[in-house]
């Protein structure tokens, strides 16, 4: 479990998994200069209720993890998030997708591939 901490006031409790996506994307958005804001739903253990912050480039935020390894980015999770960052409704954690394909070789497709691949005699 990470916490996400805006402007030295409001903490924001998230699996370290999940925080280093949102951690991307926010570096990415502030690095850029962008402003956006961040929506959340609170646990039933938290009290219930929805919450928002604005992230801007002015505004402090902290991003501390517990595990002690890097987490590995799935780039099509980045991607969700991005475009909900970029969306008027701004960032929300969304499902993180299946992982994208590995760069393993593929089957040639159709009958040109499989020409190409023939050796002459």
């Amino acid at each position: 479990m990470g916490i996400l901490t805006w402007n030295f006031t409001r903490t924001i409790e998230l699996e370290d998994r999940a925080l280093a996506h949102v951690r991307s994307v926010v570096f990415t958005k502030l690095r850029r200069g962008e402003s956006f804001a961040y929506s959340w739903e609170n646990t039933v253990e938290r009290g219930s209720g929805r919450n928002s912050v604005w992230f801007g480039p002015d505004i402090p935020v902290t991003f501390e993890f517990f595990g002690e390894r890097d987490i590995p980015l799935n780039p099509r999770w980045v991607r969700a998030l991005m475009t909900a960052a970029n969306s008027p409704g701004g960032l929300v954690l969304v499902p993180e997708p299946d992982q994208e394909p590995s760069d393993a070789p593929r089957a040639p497709d159709g009958p040109q591939a499989a020409a190409r691949g023939r050796q002459a005699p």
